[in-house]
């Protein structure tokens, strides 16, 4: 039995079974050659002995990492997931707009408007505040089809969320974040009743009596 121990144990920490490779997928925003650059002091290392505090705090160097799931393929590959933070809108500061994800994280930054992406209006508020979040929590409320339709949106208050949708600039007032799910469902009803072509402003503050008030 002891000779069995041996045996297997031998084989874990052989240099047969130490890293070789390092395959990264996942990646987009971030360059994989420089993810691998940061962790490829390990190779050589037994699969065993791999030191994955290490590797965390390699990958924490990363901001537009939002997280990551690690694969070992025997007999010599580690496999890195990478997840990345995904943005939710556009804040512009000093002539330049900060694409930020649900976490207030900056993506990325641009002279020109990117489209697709709303801009976000929160006054000068911090992203780390309850200003952000509620915004932040009204967007990802809308399903993807709605959610394109969104120009802007804008709060100076946690209750006072309000939107810009494309085309002729329909407003939407949206109050708090409370019940989004509902005031998305109800928005979307409203839409689907009204002429695109008409100006004016929906109210779903109420989530129970929604209506559109042309102007």
């Amino acid at each position: 039995m002891a000779s069995l121990v041996i045996i297997i144990l031998a084989a874990i920490f052989s240099p047969i079974l130490a890293l070789r490779q390092i395959q990264i997928d996942g990646t987009s925003r971030v360059s994989a050659d420089e993810v691998h650059s940061a962790v490829d002091g390990q190779l050589g290392t037994p699969l065993a002995l791999i030191d994955y505090g290490k590797l965390t705090g390699e990958l924490a160097a990363f901001p537009l990492i939002r997280s990551f799931v690690t694969e070992v393929v025997p007999p010599d590959t580690l496999l890195i997931h990478i997840v990345e933070r995904q943005p939710v809108g556009a804040i512009l500061t000093g002539g330049t707009f900060h694409l930020v994800d649900p976490a207030g994280v900056t993506v990325q930054e641009s002279a020109d408007r990117l489209p697709g992406v709303p801009v976000i209006d929160i006054g000068g508020a911090p992203t780390s505040g309850v200003v952000f979040d509620s915004v932040v929590e009204v967007l990802l409320s809308l399903p993807p089809e709605l959610l394109a339709q969104v120009d802007s949106v804008s709060a100076t208050t946690q209750d006072n969320v309000s939107l810009v949708l494309t085309g002729v600039g329909q407003r939407v007032t949206w109050g708090s974040a409370d019940q989004s799910q509902r005031k998305a469902a109800l928005l979307a009803a409203l839409i689907a009743q009204t002429d695109p072509a008409s100006a004016g402003e929906f109210d779903v503050s109420a989530p129970n009596n929604g209506v559109f008030r042309p102007s």
